[in-house]
């Protein structure tokens, strides 16, 4: 139920947030979710009895609102920032950003432990407080204002986008992260501990490294594809070859668990290269969101393009849970393998990129 609280105001905060990024400037909004990171953090610092579940329920939903929030925002941001250089320079730009992203999620597990270790669990809290704050402080300095921020008031209802290869790209996108939660998020450590007999920290462990791997792998995307050459970035083509890629590794790993191989194996094996293939498919998404939006649109259309993200984790933690009691792990990974096919399916109608003229790229004086 954690999980699912979380995830829902995702799809609320990404909707909500590319609407108001738009109206007020995506350094403003991001500072706000910076601001609600700090308040967060310190109202779990409060005395024990203090922490029951709803209120910790709480605290989760408003951190999950802020993260939604900085991640809209940096996203967006990085069409402006790129500036000239063509279609591949944005790539590589949404490549790094989106990848040392999630290796510092992932190395997040370990420091979060260290400090848990060192200074117990108030001390770690307002010691990330007081960093988070500081950042939010010489990032409000130093900012320039007035990134995708639109000329006109845009209405709310504007929010649902009206462009074609964005629709598609965003169905696209939820059943891409639906494909990796249901059986990622509840499924597979539910499996390691219960079945396999791991413990906690190798559970823990194992999964934080993969989430450092994976935001490697995205962060080289560009280089791995070799498809970006002479200022062109890849297209709809390129995300539905790799999406038919990756169906193909929890397909594997379903027959090879139920042909009785040694579970351990082809788990391990199986999550490295799918967490590989998956991150390219995620790079490229997120590249792609950025290359078929106007300048001018760019927040509320990944605003709109993270609702679809949000709902697919949403619908794969779900599935993760109700699968798993039902069908197990291979039925998880069947459900992936289908996913992950609608989303291929769904990425026929996505279209090449068209390079975008960089003339009044800046809505707003900055």
């Amino acid at each position: 139920m954690l999980f699912l609280f979380y995830e829902f105001f995702g799809i609320v905060t990404n909707l909500v947030g590319g609407w108001l990024g738009a109206r007020i400037g995506l350094n403003l909004t991001m500072h706000i979710g910076m601001g609600m990171q700090v308040v967060a953090l310190l109202l779990l610092t409060v005395p024990d009895a203090w922490l029951s579940v709803p209120y910790v329920m709480a605290a989760q939903a408003l951190s999950g609102i802020a993260k939604d929030l900085n991640k809209m925002s940096a996203k967006a941001s990085v069409k402006t920032l790129a500036g000239d250089g063509g279609e591949s320079k944005l790539f590589r730009w949404v490549a790094v950003l989106t990848g040392s992203k999630n290796a510092l999620k992932g190395a997040g597990f370990f420091v979060g432990a260290a400090m848990l270790e060192w200074i117990g669990f108030r001390g770690a809290l307002a010691l990330l407080a007081g960093m988070l704050l500081l950042v939010l402080i010489i990032t409000a300095v130093l900012l320039p204002g007035g990134f995708g921020k639109m000329k006109s008031k845009p209405k709310f209802t504007q929010v649902f986008s009206n462009t074609t290869a964005i629709n598609w790209l965003s169905a696209a996108r939820f059943f891409l992260f639906g494909s990796r939660d249901v059986w990622f998020v509840v499924g597979l450590p539910v499996f390691l501990y219960s079945v396999l007999g791991w413990s906690f920290t190798q559970v823990g462990g194992f999964i934080a490294l993969w989430v450092i791997g994976y935001g490697m792998v995205q962060a080289s995307a560009p280089r791995l594809i070799r498809r970006s050459h002479h200022g062109q970035g890849p297209g709809g083509g390129t995300a539905r070859l790799w999406a038919f890629i990756l169906a193909i590794f929890p397909a594997a790993m379903a027959l090879a668990l139920q042909s009785g191989l040694d579970p351990t194996l082809v788990l391990v094996t199986g999550l490295v290269l799918f967490g590989a293939v998956f991150a390219i498919n995620s790079a490229l998404h997120s590249y792609l969101i950025l290359a078929y939006s106007d300048f001018d649109k760019v927040s509320m259309n990944v605003g709109f393009y993270y609702m679809a993200n949000a709902g697919g984790r949403l619908a794969g933690t779900i599935l993760s849970g109700l699968v798993y009691q039902t069908q197990g792990l291979t039925g998880c990974l069947w459900w992936s393998a289908a996913f992950v096919l609608a989303a291929a399916v769904l990425s026929f109608k996505l279209p090449a990129v068209e390079p975008q003229a960089e003339t009044g790229q800046h809505s707003a004086p900055v």
